[in-house]
């Protein structure tokens, strides 16, 4: 089947760019303090949180990455497996909900800096950064293959597009705004995933029609892929949920426990729901779009489903990543705010500074998200980097908080700094030669660095002590 731009199209994300805006314009006004910029205000209810959780965690790593380009690349098998690990994250954060949220910190770095020192801070902050810019740059790419779908402008343009609206409305109300945003586009998404599986099956002409268009290997197991290859995939997801600052902020951000643990548990569900439709309809997308890009293979189908569901779909789908683009850079700003600049360069530095600096520092993270869209190859490539650069750097010693007392400062930083430096060298230098992606080097290093550096160093007669400076 040929593809086909449809112009009608960008009225349905027009019309749901004006609601996500005039929603946020009007929870901005509630925001007097930098915990509400941030936080909230520590009031977000089940519903709001469950929304929030699930379209910051699926994004455009499921919509673009993820799911979608597992399976337009490899099949329905290695893409449905995909959610195995979210769903192992999601378990273990459930289970430890309560120390986060009573652990009461605005970044992830101030959790560490509690249990290893405030270089731990120091380099927590950096580590994200690292990260999270590379998450943002693929939103940007996202909205702007939406745009190429939709108005018909290249995709170059449409990531300068998109990386302009995601800046703005991330500067607008944090997420005081980004929550409530973020809750509708969760439902919205459902319900136009929903409609769309069976209509895109009757227009693949039937799964027999669908699976006989395709490679072998795209119905297999493994998609062809080898176990080293598949975990390549599947860890960087797992440890960058496990540790995911935007996640641990929105668990602080939670009313109170009942909130939390209601609102984990409807993530849970949601992402039962959502991951496998994704899966699917990428995989059909595959069938009738052999040449496109794999990031776009789920937002190519809108243009051939009918209007009302199409228009559902691209509106949802833009909501989901502008969200996703828009905390993460808020993420981003607020732990160079809280982590360094105001600990290090400004220690005097007041409440309202701190709301307008994270502002400010906003579009700067966004430029360097955009420029790193010139360096990886694809979509899925800079998703592995992100995720793993993140749950190498920062996961192993952040989980030891809550899960093993005993670790100590030593081992805390030994671990971070081992993550970090073994995910950049191998990521510039042996990813692409080997074909292995850096998690499998550099999460286990984190974690036996770990492990060892502790037994090493830890204190037999007096027990683990908790860093305070």
């Amino acid at each position: 089947m040929e593809f086909a731009n449809q112009p009608i199209l960008i009225w349905f994300v027009i019309g749901y760019g004006i609601f996500m805006l005039a929603l946020g314009v009007v929870y901005s006004k509630k925001i007097s303090t930098s915990e509400d910029f941030i936080l909230a205000g520590k009031s977000l209810g089940p519903i709001v949180l469950m929304g929030t959780l699930l379209a910051t965690w699926v994004g455009s790593g499921s919509v673009t990455g993820g799911q979608n380009s597992l399976a337009y690349s490899f099949g329905i098998w290695p893409a449905l497996m995909s959610t195995v690990p979210s769903l192992i994250g999601i378990g273990t954060i459930f289970l430890i909900s309560s120390k986060i949220k009573h652990y009461g910190k605005y970044t992830v770095a101030e959790i560490l800096e509690v249990k290893y020192g405030r270089w731990a801070s120091v380099l927590a902050a950096l580590i994200i950064i690292l990260a999270f810019v590379g998450i943002v740059s693929y939103q940007f790419q996202g909205l702007g293959f939406i745009l190429n779908i939709s108005t018909g402008v290249s995709p170059e343009m449409g990531t300068i597009i998109g990386a302009v609206i995601i800046i703005f409305l991330a500067c607008v109300g944090g997420l005081m705004s980004v929550a409530p945003t973020d809750a509708a586009s969760a439902f919205l998404v459902i319900i136009g995933l929903i409609l769309a599986l069976p209509i895109a099956l009757s227009v693949g002409g039937g799964w027999s029609e669908i699976t006989s268009n395709l490679p072998d290997t795209h119905t297999s197991f493994t998609g062809g892929l080898t176990f080293i290859q598949l975990m390549g995939y599947y860890l960087p997801t797992l440890f960058l949920l496990l540790g995911d600052q935007n996640i641990y902020q929105r668990m602080t951000a939670a009313g109170n426990d009942k909130s939390t643990k209601l609102g984990t548990a409807g993530w849970i569900l949601g992402l039962v729901i959502v991951t496998p439709i994704i899966s699917i309809l990428a995989f059909i997308s595959r069938s009738l779009f052999p040449d496109i890009e794999p990031g776009m293979a789920l937002i190519a189908l809108t243009s051939i489903l009918p209007v009302a569901i199409g228009g559902i779909l691209i509106a949802a789908l833009t909501a989901f990543i502008v969200t996703t683009g828009n905390s993460y850079l808020l993420s981003a700003a607020t732990s160079v705010i809280y982590d360094f600049f105001g600990k290090y360069m400004k220690k005097d530095i007041t409440d309202h500074q701190k709301l307008v600096y994270t502002r400010v520092l906003i579009p700067v993270l966004g430029i360097i998200s955009f420029l790193l869209t010139m360096y990886f190859p694809t979509i899925l490539s800079v998703q592995m980097y992100a995720y793993t650069v993140y749950g190498a750097g920062i996961t192993p010693a952040l989980l030891a908080v809550f899960l093993f007392p005993q670790v100590t400062k030593q081992a805390g930083l030994a671990s971070m700094g081992t993550g970090l430096v073994a995910t950049l060298f191998w990521e510039f230098f042996y990813v692409q030669s080997t074909g292995i992606n850096s998690v499998i080097i550099s999460v286990p290093a984190a974690i036996i660095v770990l492990i060892v550096v502790t037994l090493f160093t830890q204190d037999k007669n007096q027990g683990p002590k908790e860093v305070t400076e």
